[in-house]
């Protein structure tokens, strides 16, 4: 029987998913920016050519305009994941190597737009939290959510996406072609 209030993953997903050989029957019930992140903490954490194979899927996505807010999404999990240099996670270098050249482009406009939100958020007088503070989670779910929305900085202070929101809201400055804002609202039930 079906449920409307299931949210079951989109074709778009399911690719990921197969990308990370994920079983599907265990993400069955989740919606698509979850399955983003676990796509991206699974390929990030696994040495068996899940990291290529998900960037592969991305890249593919990337060239469909439908799929580009859900590709760009996945991308931007990456990016965060790697960002934490965490010793059992893949390196930025890792990730930038299996790219794509539309993502590779993707990655280079992420990398742009979170570190002049950084900068941003400094000159605007918002204290950085320490980055170390994210990587003592214990709990699977809450690390996911976390570890995913939030980003190391090299000088070892984090900024995450209230930080981004923010920035995005007051600058009107946003990655090309996605922005953040419809998302958050979207999983804030407004819209």
């Amino acid at each position: 029987m079906w449920n409307p209030w299931r949210q079951r993953p989109s074709a778009r997903a399911r690719r990921l998913l197969d990308a990370v050989r994920a079983d599907r029957r265990e993400l069955e019930d989740t919606a698509d920016l979850t399955v983003c992140r676990e796509a991206a903490f699974r390929a990030v954490r696994d040495e068996g050519g899940s990291l290529g194979r998900m960037l592969g899927a991305v890249e593919e996505l990337l060239a469909d305009e439908a799929d580009r807010e859900f590709a760009v999404t996945a991308l931007e999990c990456v990016q965060n994941l790697v960002s934490h240099g965490l010793p059992d996670v893949a390196s930025a270098r890792d990730a930038e190597a299996a790219l794509g050249p539309r993502g590779a482009a993707c990655w280079r406009a992420l990398a742009d737009f979170w570190t002049a939100a950084a900068a941003w958020n400094a000159d605007s007088g918002r204290e950085p939290k320490a980055a170390a503070e994210l990587l003592t989670v214990e709990n699977p779910q809450l690390r996911l959510l976390l570890w995913t929305s939030n980003r190391s900085l090299p000088d070892g202070r984090r900024i995450g996406l209230a930080d981004i929101l923010r920035f995005e809201q007051t600058t009107g400055s946003a990655v090309p072609g996605f922005s953040h804002l419809p998302i958050a609202r979207q999983t804030a039930g407004q819209g």
